[in-house]
């Protein structure tokens, strides 16, 4: 029985969210478990009435969609399991900072040994795996200059490889096809390739969503970019070192009606395979 005059009490055990985009199914003692948190604020402090809603009712977060899963797992058991390679760290404790999570910022924030260098001491993976701590002493180090050996042919594999870029368009043509011709719509641009080329080459403007967690030397086609124009794609490969070698496109036509005269609607795919030597 909630006490009577307490703003949270008007919450639901379940809680939605929508996070920059992103859906999110939570229990409402999850969004309460960092005391004097953001969320905490938000969820005890205010009422539903108080808190910004979207479309289908949604209490919505204008932050990072994908970052936010992170979040929501730290809130869960107050622990921090991050993926192996994780190039997100910065932007993390960015939203750590956010959301008032001291502590989490503290984990995800660099420490600088004795001699100057810099270090991070969050576990890529779970803390039994046996990950490295530290890095002061020299055993730590040789330890780390292994490590850095055995990923160097995964590393220079990294400078060549090829990424294919998809779209799925629409244009129509009318009875006079000079005048009347709408060009095409593309709905979404999709990229294929390797994990670890793909983030590099469209950094932030890329969508994980789909297929998150990967590991950078796994392929994917799950991909798609924030925006949808092709030649800024084009001009992020170009930046990066990679030119096409390669496209192909296929397409469909269809009538609007079964009269011929009316407007052909054609609907395409096409890919520019791009390649990095």
């Amino acid at each position: 029985m909630h006490a009577c005059g307490d703003p949270s009490a008007a919450f639901s055990d379940i809680i939605e969210l929508n996070v920059g985009g992103q859906v999110y199914v939570t229990r409402h003692k999850t969004l309460i478990a960092v005391p004097d948190s953001l969320l905490w604020n938000m969820f005890s402090k205010k009422s539903p009435k108080e808190l910004a809603r979207d479309s289908k009712g949604r209490f919505f977060l204008d932050r990072d969609g994908f970052l936010f899963r992170y979040i929501l797992d730290y809130l869960r058991d107050l622990n921090l399991v991050l993926p192996d390679y994780f190039p997100e760290k910065s932007r993390l404790q960015r939203e750590a900072d956010f959301f008032q999570l001291r502590d989490l910022a503290k984990r995800l924030s660099p420490r600088v040994s004795k001699d100057n260098s810099i270090c991070e001491e969050i576990s890529q993976s779970d803390p039994e795996d046996g990950g490295l701590q530290g890095c002061s002493s020299s055993d730590t180090l040789r330890a780390a200059s292994v490590s850095g050996a055995m990923r160097s042919p995964s590393l220079d594999s990294r400078k060549s490889g090829y990424i294919t870029i998809g779209y799925r368009g629409s244009y129509t043509i009318g009875r006079d096809i000079q005048t009347d011709a709408k060009f095409r719509r593309v709905a979404r641009i999709t990229v294929c390739g390797k994990t670890s080329l793909a983030k590099e080459v469209f950094g932030e403007t890329l969508n994980e969503s789909r297929d998150p967690d990967r590991p950078p030397e796994r392929y994917t086609s799950r991909y798609y970019l924030k925006y949808n124009f092709l030649e800024q794609a084009f001009d992020k490969l170009t930046e990066a070192g990679f030119h096409m070698v390669a496209c192909s496109s296929t397409g469909t036509c269809a009538y609007t009606s079964n009269d011929p005269n009316e407007d052909k609607i054609w609907t395409s795919y096409t890919e520019y395979v791009f390649c990095r030597e």
